[in-house]
């Protein structure tokens, strides 16, 4: 039980990919941490599967109650939805910020990282992302990498579901070494 005592956040609203949001919090409540699932919404939130609307999950706090001070990491799905609604949101924006300015992990995988864009936390990081975001991440700042997992000091990003293996073991090792003082928002 790597994560033992450890508490994540994952951040995501309607038109997660399931995939992005489910294997991670299995995998991360399988080894002992506590996860909630925090959003914008009350209730549940639904996935995006394939080509149609997927499995829901339920929401477990509402980004107004929680704190970067509350976690040792952030999660962030992807899908294109998801992050294209969460980065119009000031408090969703905050949250991520915090987590940098706390030198905590965070992990961003496919869409997500244009969520790091609009938080203003990926200048001057290595980074990978969904093809088509690519344009966007280089226009930030950032150093685009096409690989499957890119680690930058408490960094995680990832391309794609197929990407989820080694973004999820990336994601548990960097939660295990916990804060990194490189982790900055300026790096």
């Amino acid at each position: 039980m790597k994560l033992k005592n450890k508490k994540v956040a994952i951040l995501a609203t309607h038109g997660f990919e399931k995939s992005e949001l489910f294997e991670p919090l299995n995998a991360i409540k399988k080894e002992g941490a506590e996860a909630h699932i925090v959003s914008i919404n009350e209730g549940e939130i639904k996935s995006w599967d394939g080509d149609n609307w997927g499995e829901s999950i339920a929401v477990d706090k509402l980004i107004g109650e929680v704190d970067a001070s509350d976690y040792h990491a952030l999660i962030l799905p992807g899908g294109v939805a998801n992050p294209d609604s969460l980065r119009t949101y000031q408090e969703a924006l905050d949250f991520i910020r915090d987590f940098f300015e706390q030198s905590k992990p965070v992990s961003a995988i496919c869409h997500a990282p244009s969520l790091l864009i609009s938080a203003k936390v990926i200048e001057n990081r290595k980074v990978t992302s969904y093809k088509s975001i690519k344009d966007d991440v280089i226009n930030a700042g950032a150093y685009w990498v096409d690989k499957e997992v890119v680690v930058d000091e408490g960094l995680t990003t990832s391309r794609n579901p197929d990407d989820l293996p080694l973004f999820i073991d990336k994601t548990i090792e960097e939660i295990c070494e916990g804060k990194h003082d490189d982790q900055v928002v300026n790096a």
